[in-house]
């Protein structure tokens, strides 16, 4: 269907006729006797004069369909389209990522994939995750020494997973500022609007720095609300290679696990362990079961300006007769 964003401006229409009327004529000039001595009687002169007056007529009315046209356009129609669901759910959920040196380790992907990081897998994994957040609110924050929001809150999905797989290892520094992240967290969800707010904090080590420790962090977000979901990542276990042969290590030692689990069943929220890429993809799928993204629908319709058209009619009307404007006396002295 069609709508018109400002229908008033259909006053407008009438306003040349309203001037016309108000403001006093002008003086008629006779200016017939200009061209009398080239004319060779006075019927080619009536013929002249009367073929004359139909251009006159004729172009009277493409003034006035030109203005028509700009009045249309001022109107600003638009070409509403079919209402689409758009689905919302209110919630605003924030990833907050490990970036440290520690995420370098290559102890969660195997086969084909043994060379990816534990961030490289984290972007895929999570990256999935957040296209499948259809209706919440997404952000992203990255911690290492410091903690820097990457992608505000928003709908676009799409745009935050891109935020995330331009993340690198050591872009906010080589240390791990847990309590940080939190508390950045809190600082973005107090201004959001929402009816709920979740944090996935997903790290590999244990806190090292920042000026807020996790425990303190994770009193304020209980008071505050904040659902914390903690994820800890890395294998239990790796084969690595010495002088000596080969060894069994535990790469996930400094893996903090009691207080990712203090904090996360402080908030009412859960402790997930990810030891392998399988495991990893099963805890955001179980993720997206405790926090499902459906939500209530909004109906948008798709619109379509359509002022450009009515416009540019005029604006080619106006040129062309601009041109026989220009011409005619030219055409008038031959």
């Amino acid at each position: 269907m069609i709508h018109f964003e400002w229908p008033w401006m259909l006053l407008c229409a009438a306003l040349p006729w309203l001037l016309r009327f108000a403001l006093p004529r002008a003086q008629k000039r006779n200016e017939a006797g200009l061209f009398a001595p080239f004319l060779h009687s006075n019927i080619a002169a009536g013929s002249a004069n009367q073929g004359v007056g139909h251009t006159h007529a004729s172009w009277h009315i493409v003034l006035v369909v030109s203005w028509l046209l700009l009045v249309a356009a001022a109107l600003r129609p638009q070409w509403l389209g079919e209402p689409m669901p758009v689905p919302e759910t209110g919630r605003n959920i924030i990833l907050a990522i490990d970036v440290s040196g520690s995420m370098e380790a290559t102890d969660l992907a195997s086969g084909s994939n043994a060379s990816l990081t534990r961030l490289d897998v984290v972007k895929q994994v999570a990256g999935q995750f957040i296209e499948r957040r259809v209706g919440d609110r997404v952000g992203l924050i990255l911690f290492g020494t410091q903690a820097y929001v990457q992608a505000p809150l928003s709908f676009d999905t799409r745009t935050v997973r891109r935020f995330l797989s331009e993340s690198a290892i050591g872009i906010a520094g080589r240390e791990t500022a847990i309590g940080d992240a939190v508390g950045l967290a809190l600082k973005r969800l107090g201004k959001a609007p929402g009816e709920r707010a979740v944090l996935v904090l997903l790290t590999d080590g244990v806190n090292t720095a920042g000026a807020v420790t996790p425990q303190q962090a994770a009193s304020l977000a209980g008071q505050s609300g904040l659902k914390i979901y903690t994820i800890g990542v890395g294998a239990s276990e790796m084969r690595v290679r010495s002088l000596f042969g080969t060894r069994v290590v535990n790469p996930s030692a400094d893996l903090d696990e009691v207080t990712l689990r203090a904090m996360a069943e402080g908030t009412g929220g859960r402790y997930f362990r990810a030891r392998e890429l399988d495991e990893l993809e099963a805890i955001y799928r179980e993720l997206d079961e405790l926090e499902p993204a459906a939500g209530k629908d909004r109906q948008l319709r798709p619109v379509t300006a359509l002022y450009p058209w009515p416009l540019g009619l005029a604006f080619v009307l106006s040129l062309a007769l601009a041109s026989v404007t220009l011409w005619k006396p030219r055409y008038a002295m031959g």
